[in-house]
């Protein structure tokens, strides 16, 4: 983990695309904000997307933004997520789940670097970092045609994958701290340490997926 974030931390100079892999769970979205902090536009906003959370019909309005009356129940602008991005990065979590269809006009706005929004006669020129992540074969789905192999070559200048938490458990015992700060609510008291019971039951990889699961939940 020391060598990734390290790689990390250097790619993040250059301020080139990079894309993030790994299980849910790794921390994608953390080091996504790492190599923001750490980056040439670190002043600027860092905008996160669930982009399997936005419906097709929706995304050009989303992340390209409406002029008033674009559509009905357009009765003010709206700033799409890129332009809201503009001088800063935009995270798109879960790339892998863009519809095909869709690919090709977020291809269009990283090669040109402008879009029209809804609705409007002029342009819109952005200058924003894409940071991607996803927790699929991106490759795999190049191969059987649900990904557009262009476009991950766009967003793939820089790859970094995660490994998996049942993988690098050496992190738990400084994280242990925050995991009971986060829910002392839910399980009343703070412990201070783990029995070796619990650090069994996290080294199982498959309970270990359940752990991130019901901590993200909560």
């Amino acid at each position: 983990m020391c060598s990734t974030l390290s790689y990390a931390q250097v790619m993040a100079g250059g301020g080139n695309p990079i894309m993030i892999t790994g299980e849910s769970g790794t921390g994608k979205e953390l080091v996504a904000k790492g190599i923001h902090q750490a980056g040439p536009m670190s002043q600027g906003p860092f905008i996160a997307v669930n982009v399997s959370a936005i419906p097709a019909t929706m995304f050009e309005s989303q992340f390209f933004g409406h002029a008033k009356g674009a559509f009905t129940g357009a009765e003010t602008p709206h700033r799409g997520y890129f332009e809201q991005a503009d001088g800063g990065t935009l995270f798109l979590d879960e790339i892998g789940e863009m519809p095909i269809g869709l690919q090709t006009k977020l291809l269009r706005v990283l090669e040109e670097k402008s879009f029209y929004p809804l609705g409007a006669s002029k342009p819109v020129w952005v200058d924003v970092r894409v940071i991607s992540a996803s927790n699929s074969n991106i490759e795999k789905a190049c191969q059987e045609g649900n990904f557009r192999l262009d476009l991950l070559y766009r967003l793939k200048s820089v790859h970094i994958h995660l490994p998996p938490l049942r993988e690098r458990l050496e992190i738990f015992p400084c994280s242990r701290p925050i995991f009971c700060a986060r829910h002392a609510v839910i399980i009343i008291k703070m412990f201070s340490v783990f029995s070796p019971e619990a650090m069994g039951f996290i080294k199982t990889a498959e309970l270990t997926r359940q752990y991130t699961r019901i901590g993200s939940n909560y």
